[in-house]
Order: C-alpha cells, then sequence, then structure tokens
C-alpha cells in the first residue's frame, strides 16, 4: 500500500499506575480520568466498526455499553500483563461492537463527520485532492466486508500488532494476515486512481 493510502498510526496513550490502581478499586474519579483518556479512541472504533451510516446515538450506546464492561472487568485486569491497557479496553470496545454489527439492523442515518476522523491533522495537507482522497477512503472502507474492516482498522488506525487483533477478534493469527491481505488488496483495487 502506498505511502498516501496508508492511514497514520495513532499513538495511544496510558493513564498512569496509580489512577488505574485506583480506578480497579472503584474510586469514580480515577474510572472518569480512564473515560476521559480512552474515549475518542473508543468512539472512533466503534464507529468504524459500526460502518459510516450507523446514528450516532447507536454508536454513543454502544461505546457506553463497552466502557460499562470495562468497568466491570476493570478489577481483573493485570498491570503487569502481556496487553496495555489501551489494547486491552480497545478489544473490549472492538467485541461491544462487533455484537452489535451481529444483532438485528437498525435504522440509520448517514455520519458525515467520517472524513474529519480519518482526515490527518496537518491542515496544510487539507486541499481538494486530499478531501477527495479522504472522501474515496471512507466509502472504500465502508464497502469492505466486517471481518476485514476490523482489521484493518485496528492494525492501521489503532495501530495493534497481529496478535492483539487475533486476541481483539478472537481469531488465530492466520486469519488475521489473511484479512488484512484481502482487506488492503481491495482498498488498492478501489483506490486505484489516487496510486502515484
Amino acid at each position: 500500500m502506498t505511502a498516501a493510502v496508508k492511514l497514520e498510526t495513532r499513538t495511544r496513550r496510558e493513564i498512569d499506575d496509580l489512577t488505574l490502581a485506583r480506578a480497579q478499586q472503584g474510586d469514580a474519579a480515577a474510572f472518569r480520568v480512564l473515560v476521559e483518556t480512552y474515549q475518542d479512541a473508543v468512539f472512533a472504533l466503534v464507529w468504524r466498526f459500526l460502518g459510516r451510516h450507523a446514528q450516532l446515538a447507536v454508536v454513543e450506546d454502544v461505546a457506553q455499553v463497552a466502557f460499562l464492561g470495562i468497568f466491570r472487568s476493570l478489577p481483573r485486569f493485570r498491570i503487569q500483563g502481556e496487553a496495555r491497557l489501551s489494547t486491552w479496553i480497545l478489544t473490549i470496545a472492538a467485541r461491544t461492537a462487533l455484537k452489535e454489527r451481529r444483532g438485528d439492523p437498525r435504522p440509520t442515518v448517514q455520519v458525515d463527520e467520517l472524513a474529519e476522523v480519518l482526515a490527518s491533522t496537518d491542515s496544510s495537507d487539507q486541499g481538494v485532492d486530499h478531501r477527495a482522497f479522504v472522501e474515496a477512503l471512507g466509502r472504500a472502507l465502508a464497502a469492505l466486508a466486517p471481518p476485514y474492516r476490523a482489521a484493518f482498522l485496528l492494525r492501521e488506525y489503532h495501530g495493534f500488532e497481529y496478535e492483539e487483533i487475533a486476541t481483539a477478534l478472537e481469531i488465530d493469527l492466520g486469519t488475521v494476515k489473511s484479512r488484512l491481505s484481502r482487506a488492503r488488496s481491495q482498498l488498492r483495487e478501489e483506490l486505484k486512481e489516487f496510486a502515484p
């Protein structure tokens, strides 16, 4: 995939161990810090999993359900475990969003801010060509089958390692590689007009 097509990997911020320990013990102020730290990443992930036509209210509800699951499971999170807290939180959010996708379809309206969420923060790139690319990318991502979109977004947008994707989606490593390969291939085809 060309550099123009590759999404910028976001650096995941972590809360400090003391705040985490307090949140694990039920401290409401510490849990509020946790929510404030990770809410944007959770919301963005849920939004992408549900698709660009998801109702904002549905995305918010699913994000809230994810945070409820995080709250309930937080005492079991191991600070010295293999997963970073952000990975663990996004895994719960991903599973919550996938459960929503498997449920009954809901009436939807288009959420137009996808291009803004996917766009680079560098305002110098906000020319007509860049906006056209971002819009085409949003359409191409929405056209991916949910399993491919999930793997691709976790890898390219949220910076998950292959093993973390396998854990989050409860699939084996070979399936992760296959889904990423297919997603990238489909995106290359959909975005070939933007290739150098």
